[in-house]
């Protein structure tokens, strides 16, 4: 493996949760040479407007994957990496009480093995050595983000093994497959402290208080990857996404400097490896060969 190209795929739910969930870390590898993959398992068709300066969508969900196909393509340039879409349909966030049912044909109610198929054929056909995806609890109880780990883990799993999925490719096994945690509390906690002792307005107090009120455990952070120079091209990339991200909300309210400096890096929690390696980590490639022949000035 000394020769070859190093390879990340990063699964996620929606366009855009790409940007919001290891986006620096992904454009400081491919700047240092590694084929990167973002999967994107539905098409956010359901998906609300969230940004108050974009207008109303006309034309229903086919006119708001629409834009959201574009969007993706466009964060994906600023990062520089490709990006494949599972062709599911987005589930929608249930909200009520009692929540409501999640609509017939979408993506969290398709089989497991179903939906698994698809991300094999994709893992088989890319063979990364490094995936990445969400927690259990799906970083926050979506069930499009839940599903998106259940459907990630089982791909993890399965690739590499020819019984399963025959059809589905030549197996592949990935040697290593991390959670992503862009909103730890230790990471919350510090910016708020840091930006309240600036003399600043903090927008992470409310989400603080109501994240300990839920109770939500704190998982563990194996892996650092100190990628602060690539900020710029995440915010390039979360501002792709102009149906979902306001350029004045919560993803930038955050002073760069403060950010740089008291928290430059990208979290994950290393959750399966296949390879020998030391926690904690700052490269999600550690322990594999090849790895160390990169020149990534680390």
């Amino acid at each position: 493996m000394s020769t070859e190209q190093l390879r990340l795929m990063a699964v996620h739910a929606h366009p855009d949760d790409e940007s919001s969930k290891g986006a620096a870390t992904m454009a400081r590898y491919v700047d240092q040479g590694v084929d990167v993959l973002v999967v994107t398992c539905t098409g956010g068709e359901r998906g609300d407007i969230l940004n108050p300066q974009y207008p109303p969508v006309e034309g229903g969900a086919p006119a708001m994957q629409a834009i959201r196909r574009a969007e993706m393509a466009a964060a994906a340039a600023a990062l520089g990496v490709t990006q494949r879409s599972l062709g599911f349909v987005d589930s929608g966030l249930p909200e009520g009480e009692p929540l409501p049912p999640l609509p017939s044909g979408c993506f969290a109610l398709t089989p497991l093995e179903v939906a698994a198929a698809e991300l094999v054929e994709v893992v088989r056909e890319f063979r990364p050595h490094v995936m990445t995806t969400y927690d259990p609890s799906g970083g926050y109880p979506h069930p499009d983000h839940v599903m998106t780990h259940k459907v990630a883990v089982e791909a993890f799993e399965a690739a590499g093994d020819a019984a399963r999925y025959p059809d589905r490719g030549e197996p592949w096994q990935p040697l290593k497959l991390y959670y992503n945690h862009g909103f730890s509390m230790l990471r919350m906690r510090a910016m708020h402290e840091a930006i309240v002792e600036a003399g600043g307005e903090s927008p992470f107090g409310e989400w603080i208080e109501s994240r300990q009120a839920l109770d939500v455990p704190e998982r563990a952070v194996t892996t650092q990857i100190d990628c602060a120079a690539w900020f710029g091209r995440r915010d390039d990339a979360l501002r792709a996404h102009a149906t979902q991200i306001d350029p004045d909300g919560f993803f930038f309210a955050i002073p760069r400097e403060i950010e740089a400096e008291t928290w430059p890096f990208e979290d994950f929690e290393l959750a399966v490896s296949h390879v020998a390696t030391t926690l904690p980590e700052d490269d999600l490639f550690a322990g594999i060969p090849g790895a160390g022949g990169r020149t990534d000035g680390a």
